[in-house]
C-alpha cells in the first residue's frame, strides 16, 4: 500500500509539472519507475498512466486544442506503432533504461539532436516517430511539442494540443502492449493510485500554469531530469 500511495503522489507531481510547462512530467516518471516496477512493466504502466494525465489535461484545456493537426498525427502514429512494435522482438528489455537515459540527456542538452528533430516538420512524420519510438523509450512528448511551439505562439494552445497528441500516442501504445499479452490488471492497485494522481495533477497544473516563472522552472526541471537520466544509464552497467 505504501508503494501505491508513493507512486500516486509522484504521479500527481509529475502530472502537475506537465500541466504547467507542457512536458517533462512523463520523462521524470519514466526515470523514477525503475525503482518501483520490473523492467517488463515500465513502458506499459507508464503508458496507461500518461494516457490518463494527457487526456485529462487535454479535456481541461479543450478550448485551446488545435483539432486540425490531430488526423495527420493519428495516421502517422498508427503507422509508427505498427512498425516499431516489431522492433521489440529484437531489443533486450534489460537495456530499456539505458535507451531512456540517453534519450533524456540528448533531448535536454544536445542542440544537434534537437536540430534533427526540428527537421521533421510534418505531423505525419512526428506521429510516426513519436508514437512508434514511445513503445521502446516511453516518454517522447518533446517531439510533438517542438513542432507545436514553432507553429503556435500561445502557451495554452501548445500545452493542450500536445496533451491531445500524446493521448493518441499512449492509447495506441497501451493497445499494443495488450496485444503483446501484458496484463494490466496485475498492477491494478498501482494503476488506480497513479491514474488518480495523474488526473488531479493535470487539474492542478492547468490552474497553476499562469502563476509560475516558466524559465526558472524549466532550468530546475532540466537539472533534475539529467540527474535521473545519468542514474538510469549507470544502473544498466552496474
Amino acid at each position: 500500500m505504501n508503494t501505491e500511495i508513493l507512486l500516486g503522489i509522484i504521479t500527481f507531481l509529475t502530472s502537475t509539472i506537465a500541466g504547467v510547462v507542457g512536458l517533462g512530467g512523463g520523462m521524470i516518471l519514466i526515470a523514477v519507475l525503475p525503482s518501483f516496477l520490473p523492467i517488463n512493466a515500465l513502458v506499459p504502466i507508464h503508458g496507461l498512466t500518461q494516457l490518463s494525465s494527457n487526456l485529462s489535461r487535454a479535456v481541461f484545456g479543450y478550448k485551446d486544442v488545435k483539432v486540425e493537426v490531430i488526423p495527420k498525427f493519428l495516421i502517422g502514429s498508427l503507422a509508427g506503432v505498427s512498425f516499431f512494435a516489431v522492433i521489440l522482438y529484437f531489443v533486450s528489455l534489460t537495456y530499456i533504461p539505458l535507451f531512456i537515459g540517453i534519450y533524456i540527456l540528448l533531448s535536454l542538452w544536445s542542440q544537434k539532436f534537437n536540430d534533427k528533430i526540428k527537421k521533421f516538420e510534418s505531423y505525419y512524420l512526428i506521429g510516426f516517430i513519436q508514437s512508434g519510438f514511445s513503445i521502446v523509450v516511453g516518454a517522447t512528448g518533446p517531439l510533438a511539442t517542438t513542432l507545436l511551439v514553432k507553429d503556435y505562439n500561445d502557451k495554452d494552445t501548445v500545452v493542450a494540443t500536445a496533451a491531445a497528441l500524446m493521448s493518441i500516442t499512449h492509447l495506441l501504445k497501451v493497445f499494443a502492449f495488450m496485444l503483446f499479452g501484458f496484463v494490466f490488471f496485475d498492477y491494478i492497485g498501482i494503476l488506480v493510485a497513479m491514474i488518480i494522481g495523474a488526473v488531479a495533477g493535470s487539474y492542478a497544473g492547468t490552474k497553476l500554469r499562469d502563476k509560475i516563472d516558466g524559465k526558472k522552472f524549466m532550468l530546475a526541471l532540466k537539472i533534475i531530469l539529467s540527474l535521473m537520466a545519468i542514474k538510469l544509464v549507470i544502473f544498466v552497467f552496474m
